[in-house]
């Protein structure tokens, strides 16, 4: 197994339509890289702590770029209906989710991530409420009482919003973001979306 010296550093978001994109692609490097490096998730914070309710040209600026999404990576989308009227995109309550199940289950992190994205682009379900993060819990074992206490919790809080400064520590300011980290420093990979195809050898060369 490879020591943590070797990182890939991934940034996203849960609500982050490009990175739903790349959920196969970065299913991919875990197969095949998973035993020369880690991945490790920071939490970008797309639109943390929003409190106002979507605009109609927002929502359709949003969902135009959803449908590039589809077009080029094939992930599955529910267009219609998507995003209702007074729907806040807050970013937070996801990412918060997502850095609670890593306290609870490390080892989960990715795949409940992943079934975050899934729920909301996939099958429409927001989010952004606590309730339908719960009906998510069930698939990874995880005891709805103590992910709600630890969710609620202020060392949670300051986690998330952790997650959300490295990432501006790092000049991240899209997603996802692939940089790779070693002893000798930190090589970025990529800005933006790019097929498995494209990544891997660069992977592949670094490791070597």
């Amino acid at each position: 197994m490879a020591e943590p010296d070797k990182l890939l550093l991934y940034f996203a978001d849960s609500m982050c339509s490009w990175c739903w994109g790349f959920a196969p692609v970065i299913d991919a490097i875990k197969a095949q890289f998973g035993e020369q490096l880690k991945i490790a998730l920071i939490l970008g914070g797309l639109r943390p702590g929003t409190t106002e309710p979507i605009d109609t040209k927002s929502r359709e600026e949003i969902l135009h770029h959803w449908q590039e999404v589809h077009k080029r990576s094939g992930q599955p989308f529910q267009f219609d209906g998507a995003m209702p009227e007074g729907f806040i995109y807050d970013t937070e309550p996801p990412s918060r989710a997502v850095v609670t199940m890593g306290e609870l289950q490390p080892d989960a992190v990715l795949a409940f991530f992943k079934r975050t994205q899934a729920a909301f682009y996939a099958e429409q379900k927001d989010v952004t409420r606590e309730a339908v993060l719960l009906e998510l819990l069930p698939e990874f074992n995880v005891d709805s009482d103590k992910f709600q206490e630890l969710f609620h919790s202020q060392e949670m809080k300051n986690r998330t919003l952790a997650h959300f400064q490295r990432a501006r520590q790092y000049g991240v300011r899209g997603f996802p973001t692939l940089v790779l980290q070693d002893d000798e420093g930190y090589t970025l990979l990529t800005h933006g979306y790019q097929p498995y195809e494209t990544l891997a050898p660069q992977i592949s060369a670094w490791l070597k």
